[in-house]
């Protein structure tokens, strides 16, 4: 039986955010598909992710992951300038700084982005399934 399942999971706390870290860790990204939008505190990124919903998780799903009310973006060995480079999301992480949240998305490699926000609203949404 061949099930095709297609998430929207929307976390505003840090349990919602552990959920969606679940679904993400070992997905596939393109430097060239990470985006932060200053003016619009939107920090995007475009992911191929196993699917962990089911017992089969050969089954590869593109999905977005959009990180809203974001005030600064920061990154740490990640080579910007080449387009080609494929990073593997392995955790989110969430800690409170002051009045801020610091969101740390760890990478293989030793690659970090960290992101600041007032508050959390992160959004997984799956786009389609890869067919291998």
């Amino acid at each position: 039986m061949n099930k095709s399942y297609f998430a929207k999971i929307i976390a505003k706390d840090q349990q919602g955010l552990q959920m969606i870290s679940a679904y993400c860790s070992e997905s596939n990204i393109k430097v060239n598909e990470i985006k932060y939008l200053k003016k619009n505190k939107i920090f995007l990124l475009s992911l191929q992710r196993f699917s962990k919903e089911f017992d089969n998780s050969n089954n590869k799903i593109n999905s977005i992951l959009k990180f809203e009310y974001i005030d600064s973006s920061r990154s740490k060995n990640i080579n910007q300038n080449n387009e080609d480079l494929i990073i593997e999301l392995l955790a989110i992480d969430l800690f409170k700084r002051n009045h801020n949240y610091e969101i740390r998305l760890l990478f293989s490699n030793n690659a970090i982005i960290t992101l600041s926000a007032e508050i959390i609203e992160v959004t997984l949404e799956d786009q389609k399934k890869i067919n291998d």
